[in-house]
């Protein structure tokens, strides 16, 4: 696809999108900007159906709210409060490493900024980028699967991975869509361009696709 086309794809997605779809961070983004429940949040969706997410966000907050409090919850407990998350057992660990290393390092505040949330153990770049762009509004791209695959679907990037995709992204995407494209893509991902077998037919932006590595479709 020529480069240029990205901003009529992003409009027509833009419309496109159903609110009550969207992903369980984006949706806390929207009421909650708390960078910790976010945090929490992303940390607890990672390989885990949204609607589990949710509800498992949601018991575990109840628990406890801060760095301080989560630490005083046993692991085992915060693993039953989180279950049937994916990994819950190691995530229960990894809540408590994060919780120590916020405390310890950082003043029990969540950094705003990239490479220091990197330096936690645990925390990868989807989640960084999550966190500095629907926490703090500040400028990231999160490239997760659904991103990953539909840019290089699309022919806007052609890459392997997606830590190379986020920085062919950042190389070319307009810096205003940076914040919105996780978001949309993920919608987009869910709904019509799915892993295997695209719905193709009834594509809002069939039309500026390239297909790459498409060879079942409806």
């Amino acid at each position: 696809m020529e480069d240029i086309k990205i901003n009529d794809i992003v409009k027509i997605l833009k419309k496109e999108l159903n609110l009550g779809e969207m992903p369980i961070v984006s949706h806390l983004a929207e009421s909650e900007r708390d960078p910790f429940v976010i945090l929490i949040s992303t940390l607890l969706s990672l390989r885990t159906k949204d609607e589990v997410t949710a509800m498992a966000t949601e018991r575990l907050l109840a628990l406890a709210s801060t760095p301080e409090a989560m630490l005083k919850v046993p692991q085992d407990k915060i693993a039953r409060a989180i279950y049937p998350v994916g990994f819950y057992r190691n995530k229960a660990r990894g809540i408590h490493h994060v919780c120590r290393e916020l405390i310890g390092r950082f003043d029990s505040r969540v950094p705003d900024d990239l490479d220091e949330l990197l330096s936690i153990k645990g925390i990868g770049r989807k989640t960084a980028n999550l966190v500095i762009t629907l926490a703090y509004g500040k400028d990231g791209i999160c490239v997760d699967t659904h991103v990953h695959r539909i840019s290089n679907r699309l022919g806007y990037v052609v890459t392997k991975t997606p830590d190379e995709t986020e920085m062919v992204l950042r190389a070319k995407l307009p810096r205003k869509y940076w914040i919105i494209y996780n978001t949309l893509l993920v919608f987009f991902g869910r709904k019509t361009c799915k892993p295997v077998s695209p719905i193709c037919s009834t594509c809002p932006i069939s039309r500026y696709c390239d297909r790459a590595g498409v060879t079942i479709s409806r």
